[in-house]
C-alpha cells in the first residue's frame, strides 16, 4: 500500500508531497514539529503534544493552521489510511511561501501544514530488553530550546556521532550539566532512589512523555527531584533511562563507553516503562 500524507488540505501519495522551495521552513527553519506516538491504531498523550504545538507557534507568532479539533481529525483520517497499527504521526507547520527570500515575516502568506506517518512497534524494540548506551557532546543550540523548532542541526550532529559511536543516543551537556538528549529527556536514579531530570526551561523542551512518567512516578509515591545532574552522577547511579515519544521509557546502561551499574536495563527503568505502557494504552483516543 502507497503511504498517504497530508499537505496543506489533501490527502496526496507520499511520493507526490511536495512544498514549495521558497517555503520559510526550508529557507530559515521558521517553523514547528511534533511528534505523536500510535499504539493500537490510537494517538498516544495526543493533548499534550498539541498543547505544545500550540505553545510553540506562539511563542514565534506563528498561526495555528487549522483548530485542535480539526488537527486530531486529520491525524485519525491520516491512521486510518495508512492502516497504521504501531509508530508515529509527524507534524509540521511553517509560516508558508512568499515570493521571494526575505528574513522578516512575510503579510497575507497562509502557513504551511503537513503530516505523515511511519511504522514503529515501540513496545517491542529490541533495545528495550538490552538497553542503550549514550555518548556525550557539548550543546552548542540556541537559547530558546523549549520551543520545539524544526532548527535541528545542532541534534542531527549530536546524534550522528551517537550512531558512529555505535550509540543509541547523545547527551547534551552545558556547564558541566546533562541538558537533554537528542531527540529525549534524560534521568537518573540514586543510590538513594530518587529520580533526577532537569526542570523546565528555556534550556530544554519540556517532554510531554517527560512529563507523564514523572506524574506516573509521583503518584505511586516515587521521590522526584527536578534539577540539573552531572555525567559522574550519572555513572555512580543506580540506573538511567530516557523519555520520549518515539521510545517511551529507554533504560541507558553506559555513558561514552562506561557502564552505568551492572550494565544492564534497571528494574526502577523496567518497572516504569511498564507503567507508562499501561498509562498509553489506557488513554489512547
Amino acid at each position: 500500500m502507497d503511504q498517504i500524507a497530508y499537505v496543506n488540505g489533501s490527502f496526496v501519495p507520499l511520493a507526490e508531497a511536495k512544498v514549495s522551495i521558497l517555503d520559510r521552513g526550508f529557507l530559515f527553519a521558521d517553523g514547528i514539529y511534533e511528534v505523536s506516538a500510535v499504539l493500537d491504531g490510537k494517538l498516544v498523550d495526543n493533548a499534550s503534544h498539541l498543547a505544545r504545538l500550540e505553545r510553540s507557534v506562539g511563542e514565534i507568532a506563528l498561526a495555528m493552521p487549522e483548530s485542535l479539533a480539526r488537527i486530531v481529525e486529520i491525524q485519525r483520517e491520516l491512521i486510518a489510511r495508512n492502516q497504521l497499527v504501531h509508530g508515529l504521526v509527524y507534524m509540521e507547520v511553517t509560516r508558508g511561501a512568499d515570493k521571494g527570500r526575505d528574513f522578516a515575516f512575510p503579510k497575507g502568506v497562509k502557513p504551511t501544514f503537513v503530516m505523515f506517518t511511519s511504522v514503529k512497534d515501540i513496545v517491542n524494540a529490541p533495545s528495550a530488553r538490552t538497553g542503550i548506551g549514550v555518548i556525550t557532546v557539548r550543546d552548542i543550540r540556541w537559547a530558546r530550546r523549549d520551543i520545539k523548532s524544526v532548527a535541528l542541526l545542532a541534534q542531527v550532529l549530536a546524534k550522528q556521532a551517537a550512531a558512529e559511536a555505535g550509540a543509541g543516543e547523545a547527551w547534551m551537556i552545558e556547564d558541566g550539566k546533562v541538558t537533554e538528549g537528542g531527540s529525549s529527556s534524560a534521568f537518573i536514579l540514586t543510590q538513594d532512589d530518587v529520580l533526577v531530570t532537569r526542570q523546565n526551561s528555556s534550556a530544554i523542551l519540556p517532554g510531554c512523555t517527560r512529563k507523564a512518567v514523572v506524574a506516573l512516578a509521583e503518584e505511586r509515591q516515587l521521590r522526584v527531584e527536578e534539577r540539573p545532574f552531572t555525567i559522574d552522577e550519572a555513572l555512580a547511579a543506580k540506573e538511567a533511562f530516557i523519555t520520549s515519544a518515539s521510545s517511551f521509557v529507554q533504560a541507558v546502561v553506559s555513558i561514552d563507553g562506561k557502564s552505568i551499574a551492572n550494565g544492564k536495563p534497571g528494574p526502577m527503568a523496567a518497572r516504569l516503562r511498564e507503567i507508562y505502557i499501561d498509562f498509553a494504552r489506557a488513554t489512547a483516543v
